[in-house]
């Protein structure tokens, strides 16, 4: 199978790379390199240095002829979204419909695009929330994931393209960048292993569902042979704080450092944990790797590429 991957120099789309490559898929990334990282890229694959909102991403994709896109190149700072929402409209909208138009000219079979579980559902009203929760984001971020997904409904409906969207967690792991809001879990291990005292927002009791980076990745697997059209979750159902994070890391790190307690975070969201029972039900998927385990695996990976 031929598939494009868009930010595939990324934290999460470069596991997918890798991923499809084992499994013998041609792949070709499209990434400007903004964010991602080369070291990130598999010699595997074909970069193609592109904005996914300019004409010659469409162009590429006309081109190529993919049997499946996988979106993952984004603005995902929540935080960046609230002070320029046109630039997040601008790359998580605009650049999307770009490739959605491509991909109906080109006769692409698949769209798997990579949503917000967190972001979209905003404030939840059920924990953990199902895919049928309502759906209120609280931040320009969480409007352009939802508004993702409402095109891929319109282009399935008007044109019959398939698709799935993946509404993750909080994604953590190896390659997860430490700079920008995304990411406490890259944030706190950075600041402890250069001996750096983490800030805490507020009392550190706002919870997540943390989801290791593998598990994500056999989610997008297991996508590309389902003919299952609509939103899935990807989490584990559990919640944990952020103050428990920082003792995990601390613990895996074996640092005696203490985060100290900042203002708490002005609209930022108290809770959230995702229901991925339609997960286990459609794609046979379940998260496998346990948050203490993973937090220690993110943790060694950090520890060997500072002694690099």
């Amino acid at each position: 199978m031929k598939i494009v991957v868009t930010g595939g120099a990324g934290f999460i789309a470069s596991h997918i790379v890798d991923a499809y490559l084992e499994r013998g898929h041609e792949v070709h990334i499209f990434d400007d390199l903004s964010t991602g990282q080369r070291a990130n890229l598999n010699a595997g694959a074909t970069l193609h240095t592109v904005d996914i909102a300019d004409a010659k991403a469409a162009q590429l994709i006309e081109q190529l002829k993919p049997d499946a896109l996988s979106h993952h190149a984004a603005q995902m700072d929540v935080r960046h979204s609230v002070a320029d929402p046109s630039f997040d409209a601008r790359v998580n909208i605009i650049g999307f419909i770009n490739l959605l138009e491509a991909c109906k000219n080109s006769g692409v079979k698949k769209v798997i695009f990579a949503s917000s579980g967190g972001a979209v559902y905003g404030e939840q009203e059920i924990f953990p929330a199902p895919e049928s929760h309502v759906t209120q984001p609280a931040s320009p971020y969480g409007v352009s994931k939802r508004a993702g997904e409402l095109y891929l409904s319109y282009y399935h409906q008007a044109y019959g393209l398939p698709y799935i969207a993946l509404r993750y967690a909080n994604v953590y792991g190896p390659r997860q960048s430490a700079h920008g809001e995304a990411g406490v879990v890259a944030i706190f291990l950075s600041l402890l292993y250069s001996g750096k005292t983490p800030v805490i927002n507020g009392d550190g009791r706002q919870t997540r569902d943390y989801v290791f980076v593998g598990d994500v990745v056999a989610a997008n697997v297991a996508a590309l042979d389902s003919a299952y059209i609509g939103p899935i979750n990807i989490g584990t159902g559990v919640e944990t704080d952020v103050v428990a994070i920082f003792d995990n890391l601390r613990h895996a790190v074996g640092s005696k450092v203490t985060a100290q307690h900042g203002p708490a975070k002005p609209g930022e969201q108290r809770r959230s944990c995702l229901d991925n029972h339609h997960a286990g039900q459609i794609l046979g998927w379940q998260p496998k790797m346990a948050l203490a385990d993973g937090l220690r695996r993110t943790a060694d990976f950090y520890r060997e590429t500072l002694n690099r």
